[in-house]
């Protein structure tokens, strides 16, 4: 179903935690980097909070040490090209995010029982 409509790579960056995601898609209808990222805005204040965020910034790989959201948007970079062709970029703490999302999933399984 996303065959040559998804693309994208992890590059690691030299610190040990903390990785880039640059990632390309296609969209199926024309959009812009201004909807992306009111999307990728309401998503992270609102039902993705603590889990998605964005930076309207530019930092380094480095102020996302230890952070705790497992995806972080670098909005500034976000780019459409033709309409359809979307990039997103986005930095996580490949080690300390996933712990706290396997934290959250030991106190949804602790709810169930």
């Amino acid at each position: 179903e996303l065959k040559g409509k998804l693309d994208g790579a992890a590059v690691r960056v030299p610190t040990p935690n903390v990785s880039l995601i640059d990632m390309v898609v296609s969209t199926a209808r024309e959009t812009s980097a201004e909807e992306i990222n009111a999307a990728i805005r309401a998503a992270a204040d609102g039902p993705m909070k603590g889990i998605l965020g964005y930076d309207s910034i530019p930092l380094v790989s480095i102020d996302y040490n230890h952070d705790p959201r497992s995806s972080i948007c670098a909005i500034d970079k976000t780019n459409v090209i033709g309409g359809r062709l979307a990039r997103v970029m986005t930095w996580y703490d490949n080690e300390w995010g996933f712990a706290c999302r396997m934290i959250d999933t030991a106190a949804a399984m602790g709810r169930l029982i």
